[in-house]
């Protein structure tokens, strides 16, 4: 029944000569049944074949052109599902399903990039996931069952289910691998959503059961924790790949080569860009895709018009849209601690499926790879979405695992034991100086100043360099001011330019007008609750006193500069008054501040009610969140993607967005000031909590 010409056997032949009559078959113009011995010979192909660049290019092209006629994309899912499903039936021990179940989503995996980077229709018509009417189908296949949803369930029901050993690794490598192609359909997107995008692998991954979902999510997350490794041998898969060389499809992203081969091949691959641990970092990636996506649906509302005087009412159909609830990120954020048991840390039990996993496992996971913005991402959407995995973060005692993982990477100054408070003043405040001159966010800005503004009351022995950055801080902030504001002088004169001009910097001189004070309230916090404790930053007040004279008589400002200059007149009456043997020293004049600290008693300083910012996240994350994981995904997982076909992000932007200072991303400082533009993908909402003098 539709079997494929006489073809050598392999056992007669070279092997690659039945792979290349094989393959080319696959990619032409005959259709061949679901129950034709032709895919059975096709997935039985030995696993150490290489194709040439050209030759992937060639096949891929001619399978786009002849799949809408013979339908092999959604048969050989299909044969794939069928695969993972006797795999699973046999808890990963049959080693030829399985080895039938590798070719099958490789081979799936490489046609199916091809065929979504050059896709031009807004549903992905191209794929061609359905069956002509007219085919002859075994007796176990219902015709019109949706083979995406069939695909996706199998694969995520393999992940779920079947766990990872060495004769199963290469089975689940794949499979992830297969899930970043299918779900790269996103790329093709705008980051605003709206209810018209068709995505139809990931869209059939959130209509799993919740069982099953919890399941995916708990897999991903051991895969993550427990970092398991299979030793490379000669047996590696590497059908499509020149001899001696990276597979082809890795190289993606020329007109030579359209497609890209999967992580599986950078185990073996020389080039030093792979992971360490490719399974780990795809299952994060996977998990990262799951959980951000969003999909936008529409829905009718009616409404009666009554304005009429003739009591007539018409019915008018109001058109908006949602977004429907995402299975993954609702199990991750009701993730629950296995310590616990079916008991949350109130006590209250929970029914229905629930992800259970080794918080402490998972913390101190998290605290080794921080270096990583794959775990930053994780780390965020742990503690922003998940209450009780945030509660046991704040009841661990080694809290600086995930705060402090090192700080020998700084390389502007040599910190000698500093504390985590003063190195995330540090940490803050140059990247506040980073952002000004390089990356120009106001929204980036505000929640450093406002991270400091909430930490300034409880600050503790601050060091002298935090100390000293917090005060060039104003000082930085101030000469963009003072800038700005010369500038708006200057253009005064001419009248043609005089009305947008004015505005443009009256606009942003307000906006460092802001910063400033902010700045000048964290010195105020500090000196208000905290001044006993923090004798160097006395000392640098003291040290750059001259840098707050020149806005002491402005409206916004001098308040809060009256208090500053009560403790300058305190301890400067001290200093004038002690007399000490020779000069003044550094050591000196600090000795002398924190004998003078014991008596200060805070007499004249004016009780301003406490600066505090909340974090709430914007209603559409997903703008920001959903180009990131994708930028982070190709950035880590070995394949690239055709970038004229790109429109979830600019193309001539770096792949890799950060703003963790690291050995890499530290820059010598600069004082270069940069204009702000405002980028947000959160809102801070600054509350006063009034304090009683």
């Amino acid at each position: 029944m539709g079997g494929v010409p006489s073809t050598p056997r392999f056992a007669d032949s070279r092997p690659q000569d039945t792979a290349e009559y094989l393959i080319a078959t696959f990619v032409g113009e005959k259709s061949f049944p679901l129950a034709s011995d032709f895919w059975q010979k096709l997935l039985e192909l030995p696993l150490s074949l290489h194709w040439p660049s050209h030759r992937v290019h060639q096949a891929c092209e001619a399978f786009a052109q002849n799949n809408c006629y013979t339908r092999h994309l959604a048969k050989i899912l299909i044969h794939l599902t069928w695969c993972l499903q006797e795999c699973i039936s046999s808890s990963g021990t049959a080693s030829v399903a399985i080895m039938k179940a590798i070719n099958a989503v490789y081979i799936s995996s490489v046609f199916l990039k091809y065929l979504i980077e050059n896709a031009e229709s807004e549903n992905f018509e191209e794929l061609h996931l359905s069956l002509d009417e007219s085919e002859p189908l075994p007796k176990e296949f219902v015709l019109d069952q949706n083979i995406e949803n069939l695909v996706m369930h199998s694969v995520l029901s393999f992940i779920a289910l079947v766990d990872v050993s060495p004769h199963t690794y290469n089975l689940h490598q794949e499979l992830l691998n297969f899930m970043l192609v299918a779900m790269s359909t996103q790329l093709l997107s705008v980051p605003s959503l709206g209810p018209k995008d068709v995505h139809p692998f990931i869209d059939a991954a959130m209509t799993e059961e919740s069982s099953l979902v919890c399941s995916v999510v708990r897999r991903l997350l051991l895969n993550y924790i427990t970092r398991p490794r299979i030793s490379v041998n000669s047996s590696s898969y590497s059908i499509f790949s020149e001899e001696n060389q990276p597979g082809v499809l890795q190289r993606v992203g020329s007109a030579a080569a359209t497609i890209v081969l999967l992580p599986f091949n950078y185990l073996v691959s020389s080039n030093g860009e792979g992971s360490s641990n490719p399974l780990t970092d795809c299952s994060l990636l996977v998990l990262l895709v799951l959980i951000h996506y969003h999909k936008c649906v529409e829905n009718d509302e009616s409404i009666t018009d009554r304005s009429d005087d003739s009591a007539t009412s018409d019915s008018l159909a109001k058109s908006s849209t949602h977004f429907t609830v995402n299975p993954y990120c609702n199990a991750l954020e009701n993730a629950r601690d296995i310590e616990f048991g079916h008991m949350d840390l109130e006590g209250n039990a929970h029914s229905g499926p629930v992800v259970r996993l080794p918080f402490a496992s998972l913390f101190d996971t998290l605290g080794m790879y921080l270096a990583d913005e794959t775990a930053v991402l994780l780390l965020y959407s742990l503690v922003q979405g998940n209450s009780g995995f945030l509660e046991y973060v704040l009841v661990r005692t080694d809290l600086d695992t995930l705060i402090l993982p090192s700080v020998p990477w700084y390389k502007e100054h040599l910190l000698h034991q500093t504390s985590l408070g003063s190195l995330l003043v540090i940490i803050l405040i140059r990247t506040v100086k980073y952002n000004l001159s390089k990356l120009r966010d106001v929204y980036l800005h505000t929640t450093c100043l406002a991270t400091l503004a909430n930490m300034a009351p409880h600050v503790h022995r601050l060091s002298a360099y935090a100390s000293q950055r917090l005060v060039s801080l104003f000082y930085m902030l101030s000469r963009k001011y003072n800038k700005i504001a010369d500038r708006r002088d200057d253009k005064k004169g001419n009248l043609t330019e005089q009305d947008s001009f004015a505005e443009d910097m009256s606009a942003e001189l307000h906006i460092y007008t802001d910063f400033l004070r902010i700045v000048l309230e964290i010195l105020n916090a500090i000196l208000t609750y905290a001044l006993p404790r923090n004798p160097e930053v006395v000392y640098a007040i003291l040290h750059r006193e001259e840098v707050f004279q020149p806005f002491k008589s402005h409206p916004r400002f001098n308040e809060l500069l009256e208090n500053i200059y009560t403790v300058l007149d305190f301890f400067n009456s001290r200093l004038d008054a002690q007399r000490v043997d020779g000069e003044w020293s550094v050591e000196k004049v600090l000795q002398s501040i924190i004998i003078n600290c014991r008596s200060w008693r805070g007499d004249g300083l004016k009780m301003f009610t406490r600066l505090y910012f909340s974090y709430e996240q914007e209603s559409h994350p997903e703008e920001f969140f959903i180009p990131y994981v994708w930028q982070l995904v190709l950035s880590r997982c070995g394949f690239s993607f055709n970038p004229s076909a790109i429109n979830l992000f600019p193309v001539d932007l770096p792949v890799k967005v950060s703003v963790v200072i690291s050995s890499e991303s530290v820059m010598e400082e600069s004082n270069d000031d940069g204009e702000p533009n405002k980028h947000q993908n959160g809102e801070l909402n600054e509350q006063r909590v009034n304090i009683d003098p």
